[in-house]
């Protein structure tokens, strides 16, 4: 006899099929990434200087930027030298890997961005980078 394909009892079906939730997670994943991105990018406006060799990005907990008009953001939000340098060392006492990426308009004097490093690297930030943007 052929066998039966249709299930004529009513049994319950205990088995959980994952694949449609995974499905739907990869697809929140996906636009999490797309819209973070244009987020952040979006934030303050900084005209980065560019470089031939510039690298990779770099994944960060800190990141401060110099725009313009000299006002310093701490990730996103306006800061100062004394608010930066707190929330530096509250930061790299807990999470000795803290990694800073330092962003400043090109018009900025190159004092300006020295002292913010020092704050940076004075505060327990072992790794830091300069955020450029590769010349094409």
């Amino acid at each position: 006899m052929a066998a039966n394909v249709f299930q004529e009892d009513d049994d319950v079906i205990a088995t959980i099929n994952i694949v449609p939730f995974v499905d739907i997670v990869l697809v929140l994943l996906i636009i999490f990434m797309i819209t973070s991105s244009a987020i952040a990018k979006a934030s303050i406006s900084v005209d980065l200087p560019s470089a031939a060799s510039a690298g990779s990005a770099v994944n960060s907990t800190l990141n401060v930027v110099l725009n313009a008009q000299g006002e310093i953001f701490l990730n996103g939000k306006p800061s100062d030298h004394a608010k930066l340098a707190k929330y530096v060392a509250a930061e790299s006492w807990k999470n000795k890997e803290l990694q800073a990426v330092i962003s400043a308009d090109k018009t900025i004097d190159y004092g300006r961005v020295m002292k913010i490093i020092d704050i940076v690297k004075d505060n327990g930030v072992k790794s830091f980078a300069l955020n450029i943007e590769r010349e094409l």
